[in-house]
Order: C-alpha cells, then sequence, then structure tokens
C-alpha cells in the first residue's frame, strides 16, 4: 500500500503512540527494502524524504514493539546503504591518477 505524508503521519501517531508532530524522525522502508521514506515536522510544517536504491536492500535493524532507535551515523549508513552493524572501510586507491 502506498502511504503518503499524511498517512505515515497517521501510523506514527495510531501505531506508535507518538507525535508526528513534535520534530523527530520517522523512517519507514517499504515492503521490497529498496525504498525508505522520512518524515519529520521542523515546527513549521512537515517533509517527506524519499529514497530509493539502485542496487541491493536498505539494512534494515531488528526492531522491538515496531520501534528502532537509530543514532545519526547508523542513519547516515543506512540511507547510503551501508551495513552499519558492521561499517567496512572502503579500498584506498594506490595512487591519484
Amino acid at each position: 500500500m502506498r502511504k503518503g505524508m499524511q498517512g505515515l503521519a497517521l501510523l506514527v501517531q495510531q501505531g506508535l503512540g507518538c507525535d508526528p508532530h513534535g520534530g523527530d524522525l520517522y523512517v519507514f522502508r517499504g515492503h521490497a527494502g529498496s525504498l525508505v521514506k522520512i518524515i519529520w515536522h521542523n515546527g513549521i510544517g512537515a517533509s517527506l524524504f524519499a529514497k530509493r536504491i539502485e542496487r541491493g536492500l536498505f539494512i534494515w535493524p531488528s526492531e522491538k514493539d515496531g520501534v528502532v532507535s537509530l543514532t545519526r551515523s547508523q542513519l547516515g549508513c543506512l540511507l547510503d546503504g551501508i551495513d552499519w552493524r558492521n561499517p567496512q572501510h572502503s579500498r584506498r586507491p594506490a595512487s591519484a591518477g
């Protein structure tokens, strides 16, 4: 089922029992695992961010009671498609040219 900002805000309010206008980020993953949507309210208005990964899946943490808390770094890794549970340094180039 496709959900826009109002549908996701309703999920936050009714499903999680949280205030979608409180300033927290709420991240949702699509069923196939290749899409994430983030909603947040900055005090002036609500915003919706969506990102689809071309290859692979977004690494999603295990959840308890439907809620997962992520650090800023973990969210950054998740959005970059990096396995935040075991981040690996990328191979450094041997030369600059």
